[in-house]
């Protein structure tokens, strides 16, 4: 008999996208099924949190104002209770575009921090960043970088020759910068390339309207799986204008994909050394970097993909045993 402890996770965006993809993966990790329990829990978005059971208690919740009120009746009911708040959102690039009151936001954030025994980062741009706003104590900082499954993206076939067919995958929204990348695009030469967008979002209508008179763009609506849209490009682009993490860009390196990505907040870890990065979004700058990117065949080092899953799972172990070094057996969960 083994007692492994529950760790209860608190998610109040269920819509599918990087945040819950990492939770899946959490929960049916079989490596980090072996130190721990995961169970993932909906709550209501703006509301108070309900009671929850479990050794340790991890949010993942978008911090705001509403909901700093109910964070701080949640810290006193479970007093005793580690608490872990993974920052999914908030990066330098988020703040600097979106932010109005930064000072206001800054307080809001330190506030809420407070309330956790960790905060995770989920790239070490966002860690870093954190710091220099004095927004979390370094004894209560980790980094953690967001991972998912990489087994299927490692098994799709590498593209051969030149890149042909440029791949935008995400959620169309501002955030992510495709207009910048279908106007550079649209500049680009050679009536051989395609630009394939995956994807539905707010943006959608704005970005056709962008696009039109360019037959060479296509856009193909959400993909049934990530696994789908990456397996019909040969290089994909990420003109993101913030980016907490980035799991297309890690997905792209498991699939043996070039990337070409914004240097913006945590890309520079998804993406590594391999990718080549654009300072800014001028629309000059990324035409010719992506230029340069389908003008030649890619070279790659090997990957190992597995790699970053057991780096994800070991870091999450020592983060809970950390907490529970000091737990009797009793309180933990009894296991055969």
């Amino acid at each position: 008999m083994t007692y492994l402890p529950t760790i209860t996770h608190l998610i109040d965006d269920t819509t599918p996208g990087g945040v819950t993809r990492v939770l899946e993966h959490i929960r049916t990790c079989k490596i980090m099924a072996k130190t721990a329990i995961h169970n993932v829990v909906a709550v209501p978005k703006n509301s108070a949190l309900p009671a929850v059971q479990g050794d340790i208690i991890v949010s993942h919740r978008t911090i705001n104002w509403r909901i700093l009120p109910g964070l701080i009746a949640f810290r006193a009911r479970h007093s005793i209770t580690p608490l872990i708040h993974v920052e999914h959102s908030y990066t330098a690039g988020f703040t600097s575009l979106n932010v109005e009151n930064k000072p206001r936001f800054f307080t809001l954030l330190r506030t809420a921090y407070a309330l956790f025994d960790n905060v995770i980062a989920v790239s070490t741009a966002q860690g870093r960043w954190m710091e220099q706003r004095n927004l979390v104590s370094k004894e209560t900082l980790a980094i953690i970088p967001s991972v998912v499954d990489l087994t299927s993206f490692e098994h799709l076939p590498a593209p051969t020759g030149t890149p042909r067919v440029i791949g935008a995958i995400g959620r169309l929204h501002a955030q992510k910068g495709f207009d910048v990348l279908i106007a550079a695009f649209k500049e680009m030469r050679g009536s051989d390339l395609r630009l394939k967008v995956f994807g539905t979002g707010p943006e959608e209508d704005a970005l056709k309207a962008a696009a039109k008179n360019d037959s060479r763009i296509q856009f193909c609506g959400h993909a049934e799986t990530p696994e789908l849209a990456m397996s019909q490009v040969d290089l994909v682009a990420m003109p993101s204008r913030w980016e907490a993490f980035g799991l297309v860009a890690l997905e792209a390196n498991a699939a043996g994909r070039p990337l070409v990505c914004a240097d913006r907040d945590g890309l520079r870890d998804s993406a590594g050394s391999s990718a080549t990065f654009v300072a800014g979004h001028a629309t000059a700058a990324w035409r010719d970097a992506l230029t340069a990117a389908v003008s030649h065949e890619p070279v790659f080092a090997h990957r190992h993909p597995i790699a970053a899953v057991e780096t994800f799972a070991q870091s999450w172990e020592n983060l809970i045993s950390g907490h529970l070094f000091k737990s009797a057996p009793s309180a933990l969960t009894l296991q055969n």
